[in-house]
């Protein structure tokens, strides 16, 4: 049996498909991955994230401690506010990407990936000094995305809090919907407007229902994984584990806005200039198909009669209707309009950068 999340007992009146996802039991999907991925693209779908991690860090040494764990600019938060960033290794490899949530002058919380949060705490700990206290608090927290165009309109119905002046990448910490004191967020990872509910993981089935509720006239329906990854992979946000990973920089999957290499010193940081200054030499693309055939992870990319790199993400777009992927390639063929080819089912089949 998987870990399972606050929100498991009600998966089966929705009607929930499960699957194992890291360990954990997930629905992969409720009424059907297209529908859910139209849901969030047209009004609104509600995902029970709350396998995700969360991680404390506190003391008055919190702020210099991320600054050289992380490649974004810490410096540049305000209480209320958060940030992209990525964990590196020396060799400029991702240990994984995250939020950092800054609460308070000596008080963060890094939001972190399910299947690495062993890994990443194991990483933090190996770093950590003295006047830094790191807390995980990914099991007493719940996690409830709510995403799509209607997603204010839904939460306004359940709270006075000031929704309308939040900007993306802020977030409310003590916010009252119904009973229950909640963190919102505007983040996501659909590519839409939307919000992310950290809740007491007593609470999270209360949430659940009153949002579900309250978005009954606006086309809200739940959403599982599947929709979640076709609607992050149409935005091009990455995954762990496929565009980003231990052999990946943050240069090579494009996220160079993220890595602040003039911040200072911070891990990871040589290894990521150098690859800046000699050019870096794989490119995170996406691809078009021009035949058929649908780019699966792991399938390679040829070009010029030799293997140029291999697919990280495909499938076929649920909004556009088209074969498309991303995938990590030679920089040299990485123009657009470039013509290369995906070896599906031992055939080499045309697509275009």
């Amino acid at each position: 049996m998987g870990k399972r999340t606050p929100l498991y007992p009600i998966y089966a009146e929705h009607g929930a498909r499960i699957i194992d996802f890291g360990g954990w039991e997930l629905p992969v999907q409720f009424t059907g991955i297209q529908k859910e991925h139209d849901a969030v693209r047209g009004q609104a779908g509600l995902f029970d994230v709350s396998h995700m991690g969360e991680v404390r860090v506190q003391g008055p040494d919190a702020f210099a401690f991320l600054q050289r764990l992380t490649t974004n600019d810490v410096a540049k938060l305000s209480p209320g506010q958060c940030q992209y960033s990525l964990l590196c290794y020396d060799n400029g490899g991702v240990v994984d990407d995250l939020l950092v949530y800054k609460l308070g002058e000596e008080n963060y919380m890094l939001v972190i990936n399910a299947s690495n949060i062993e890994k990443d705490i194991a990483w933090l700990q190996q770093h950590v000094t003295d006047g830094v206290q790191l807390t995980n608090a990914s099991d007493e927290t719940a996690l409830l995305a709510l995403q799509g165009p209607k997603a204010e309109q839904i939460l306004a119905q359940l709270t006075d809090a000031p929704l309308d002046t939040l900007k993306t990448f802020h977030f409310l910490p003590d916010v009252k919907i119904g009973p229950v004191t909640t963190l919102v967020s505007r983040t996501g990872y659909t590519g839409e407007d939307g919000f992310e509910l950290y809740v007491d993981q007593a609470d999270a089935i209360t949430l659940w229902k009153m949002v579900l509720e309250a978005g009954t006239d606006h086309g809200l329906i739940p959403a599982g994984l599947g929709a979640r990854d076709t609607l992050r992979f149409e935005a091009r946000l990455p995954l762990y584990g496929q565009e980003l990973s231990p052999e990946i920089t943050p240069l090579e999957a494009g996220l160079s806005p993220f890595v602040k290499l003039n911040k200072g010193e911070f891990i990871g940081r040589d290894a990521l200039q150098a690859q800046k200054e000699n050019g870096v030499p794989r490119k995170l693309v996406g691809i078009e198909m021009r035949e058929r055939g649908i780019p699966r992870p792991h399938y390679t990319v040829h070009a010029n009669g030799k293997q140029i790199g291999e697919i990280t993400t495909g499938t076929q777009s649920p909004t556009y209707k088209t074969n498309v992927g991303l995938a990590l390639i030679d920089t040299a063929y990485s123009e657009l309009g470039t013509e290369v080819y995906v070896e599906i089912r031992g055939a080499q089949v045309k697509a275009a950068v």
